[in-house]
This record gives structure tokens, sequence and C-alpha cells, in this order.
């Protein structure tokens, strides 16, 4: 931070350089840019924050709908696995048929 007599010695050079007709834009237009970056930063803290917070789940609310299906989509369908049977195990199964007694 700048001490008292810091600041006076800025504002002098200041008038020296920019002019008495200058000043006062220049200061406003700093003014403005300050505010400008004050209220950015501001926004963007609260946007951290926001999204630092876990989402407020209800428990026992509905989950939510399904999206709605396009005209093309067909639902998913579910498919029982079936264990494939190779020659062999078809042969021997032939097999322990033949061995049993007709009824």
């Amino acid at each position: 931070m700048l001490s008292p007599s810091d600041t006076v010695i800025v504002f002098v050079l200041a008038l020296l350089l920019f002019g008495p007709e200058q000043l006062p834009k220049i200061a406003r237009q700093l003014g403005e840019v300050m505010r400008h970056v004050q209220t950015t930063t501001h926004s963007f803290m609260q946007e951290m924050e926001r999204a630092a917070e876990p989402a407020a789940v209800d428990p026992f609310s509905p989950p939510p709908p399904p999206p709605p299906l396009v005209a093309d989509e067909t639902p998913p369908v579910a498919v029982a696995a079936v264990p494939s049977v190779s020659e062999e195990d078809n042969a021997a199964i032939g097999e322990a048929d033949e061995d049993q007694e007709p009824v």
C-alpha cells in the first residue's frame, strides 16, 4: 500500500504528465476498469463456490424419467445367454441316450 507521501508524489507526477484537463477523464476510466475487474472477480468466485457445493439430492425423490426415444431408435431388449453345445458334447449326449433302455 502506498503511504500518503507516495500518493501525493504519484498525483503530482500524473498532473504534470497528463495535465488538469485529461486527469479527470483518466481517473474515471481507471475507476471503470477497476469496477469491471472487481465485478468479474466477484462473479467468478461465486461461480466457483456454487460449483464446489455438493448437489442437494433428496434420497426419497423418484429417479428422473428416461429420455424419450427417437423415432428410429428401438428400445434395448434383454437377451438371455444360452450356452453353446459343441459337437463333442452333442455326441456324448447321443451316446448316453443309446445306453438307456427304451421305456
